[in-house]
């Protein structure tokens, strides 16, 4: 390898390796893992192991307690709470990873090149960013959806927009540093553009804060969503949604609780575990813990 070629290769992703591989070995983290996936898996795998149409309702069976018929009971119309929930949680996951999949393209941009271009650019940006981050996030994406109306592509749209901002302040902070490194400035003192510098040079170093960033705010889309859906902003019926499901159990909470204890704890184990996998990314890639 040249000399050249040594200044402006960035630092090699040997420790995000070793992140990984320390991720994988901690308990909790593994735990995390099996979760979601037996949650992603009975999800995509839904219209091949749900028992029963979720949507076909039969009014001789309403309010059927768990049984060998229907592990998990049924709703007030006769509809299979196990194939709803499958079905429901194509809904949770569709939203979350598309809005956390937006958020992260969008937000890590912001936070790339405002970070790396600096000065008023920067504190402009950084200042829209801060009037985003005043809000909570089910408060804006409650005003998003009660303006755009409550259908999938909108929730997306709201989720995201309120995951926007910390993403671009996940991604400024180490552009700020990393743009004072030797290697960025070899590149740019060899005429590299500013695109090939960001892209190629700064863009793979922060990549695992973007990613660890991700995974911990896929637990509050799912959570803004189920909660937007509980409100009534959400899919509209007879789709079978998480939070939905939640709101239409209350109604029969004395009578069958089934119907609202089933989905929240689908949603409490959907959010437990991702966060289980985030905390565990996060303490591996932080090097004041790696050595813990």
């Amino acid at each position: 390898m040249s000399v050249t070629q040594e200044l402006v290769a960035p630092p090699a992703p040997s420790g995000w390796r070793r992140a990984l591989g320390k991720a994988r070995s901690n308990p909790t983290t593994a735990v995390g893992v099996v979760i979601c996936v037996i949650i992603m898996l009975a999800a995509v795998l839904a219209p091949w192991l749900a028992p029963y149409d979720p949507a076909e309702q039969d009014i001789f069976n309403r309010l059927q307690p768990p049984s060998a018929d229907f592990l998990l009971g049924t709703d007030q119309f006769g509809r299979d709470i196990l194939s709803r929930l499958m079905w429901g949680g194509q809904i949770s996951l569709t939203v979350s990873l598309g809005a956390i999949f937006a958020a992260a393209i969008i937000g890590g941009a912001i936070g790339l090149v405002s970070g790396y271009i600096g000065g008023r650019f920067d504190l402009l940006v950084m200042q829209v960013m801060d009037v985003l981050l005043s809000f909570p996030s089910l408060i804006l994406g409650l005003i998003v959806v009660a303006l755009l109306g409550p259908e999938l592509i909108n929730l997306v749209v709201a989720i995201a927009l309120t995951a926007i901002a910390p993403f671009a302040r996940v991604a400024r902070a180490p552009t700020l540093a990393l743009k004072e490194r030797a290697f960025v400035e070899a590149g740019r003192a060899l005429g590299f553009s500013h695109t090939r510098v960001l892209f190629r040079h700064i863009l793979p170093n922060i990549l695992s804060e973007v990613m660890v960033m991700g995974t911990l705010w896929l637990a509050t889309a799912v959570r803004v969503e189920a909660s937007l859906s509980f409100i009534g902003l959400g899919v509209k019926p007879p789709t079978a949604t998480w939070g939905g499901m939640t709101r239409d159990g209350f109604e029969n909470i004395l009578d069958a609780p089934w119907l609202a204890v089933f989905p929240g704890i689908a949603i409490l184990f959907l959010v437990l575990g991702l966060n289980m996998v985030g905390d565990g990314l996060r303490d591996a890639t932080d090097p004041k813990l790696r050595n813990e």
